[in-house]
């Protein structure tokens, strides 16, 4: 006798994820009004370029057949994106001028923040060519490099070369905000605040966002001087959903710090939260279930009526996962604010 394996609800496969999204395929298409008084709530995803993503008949249609016209159309299905890929390599500005092209005028990108500016390693090679040929010894020799291993002047062209890249975004007022995001061994201190504190002025007017990767920084003990410390400064915290207890773990506060409230949506699935050696999308890969949304709407509600600005992310794009929940999110915080 034959048995078929019934698909898990948190990772159902692309077509299954499809049919949940069938009928609210426009639902994020244009920013939710807030309600008491708040300004817009821009719903998005995390990617609209990982390779789960753009598989044929996963998301884009086949018309879609490449990068411009897959930009183009998540454009017309969701206001708001974050760029990943500039965690990985600095962004260039005739990229950006092509996103501008590309996109209506109020679209909006999220940005993460290059590797080095948040004191994680990045792959040498990948650096600017005139970046990576002034680099001094030991450091030119190595696979992966760290901003301790740069002196300043090149530490500062790296982000010199971040800002550069984006100008066309802001000039545009296409810009959002610039996420920096801390690694595990980011912990509470008076040298990582003042890393904070570095990286912000380095931003230069640009909108700051931080998500945390430890969780002592909201732990009984800090919590208050953490979002303090943000709120003091005009710096976003990022809300986040995620795995809980792991030491890379972040409770799920919700917390608004500046004029702008982002959240961030990871996934709940453990058993790939600190695996190494797999990609992204394998790692954040997950399905919320409607009733998890729906936890998150009255938080998202509460935020949103303290800030201009609301950015919801999901964060879990493997295949159509991110965009169907993203729909979801987008047709019950609809309902939940027109109540």
């Amino acid at each position: 006798m034959t048995t078929t394996t019934k698909p898990a609800p948190t990772d159902p496969g692309a077509t299954l994820a499809a049919e949940r999204a069938a009928d609210i395929e426009s639902a994020a298409a244009a920013p939710i009004d807030a309600a008491q008084g708040g300004g817009h709530i821009r719903i998005g995803t995390a990617s609209w370029t990982d390779p789960t993503m753009t598989a044929s008949g996963v998301f884009y249609p086949t018309s879609a057949a490449n990068a411009e016209d897959r930009l183009q159309y998540y454009a017309t299905t969701f206001p708001l994106v974050e760029v990943d890929a500039t965690y990985y390599a600095l962004p260039s500005s005739s990229t950006a001028e092509l996103w501008v092209e590309r996109t209506p005028p109020d679209f909006t990108f999220d940005i993460k923040a290059h590797a080095l500016m948040t004191g994680q390693g990045t792959e040498t090679k990948r650096l600017p060519k005139v970046i990576r040929t002034a680099l001094p010894e030991p450091a030119a020799a190595k696979a992966r490099i760290y901003a301790k291993d740069l002196p300043p002047e090149l530490l500062d062209a790296v982000w010199d070369a971040f800002r550069d890249g984006l100008e066309p975004l802001r000039e545009a007022g296409q810009l959002g905000s610039i996420l920096l995001q801390y690694p595990r061994w980011f912990f509470p201190s008076s040298e990582n605040r003042a890393a904070i504190e570095d990286a912000v002025q380095r931003l230069d007017g640009m909108k700051a966002a931080v998500e945390f990767r430890n969780g002592s920084w909201l732990n009984e003990k800090n919590a208050e001087r953490t979002l303090r410390f943000l709120t003091d400064r005009d710096i976003a915290f990022v809300m986040v959903d995620e795995p809980q207890g792991f030491k890379s773990s972040v409770p799920p506060v919700t917390a608004v710090t500046s004029d702008l409230a982002l959240v961030r949506f990871h996934g709940r699935n453990r058993e790939t939260w600190e695996a190494k050696g797999i990609t992204p999308a394998e790692r954040f890969r997950y399905l919320y279930s409607r009733d998890e949304l729906e936890e998150w709407a009255p938080r998202i509600r509460e935020a949103a009526s303290s800030a201009e600005d609301t950015h919801v992310l999901m964060n879990n794009c493997y295949a159509n996962y991110g965009t169907t929940n993203a729909r979801e999110m987008a047709a019950i915080l609809a309902g939940d604010l027109a109540d």
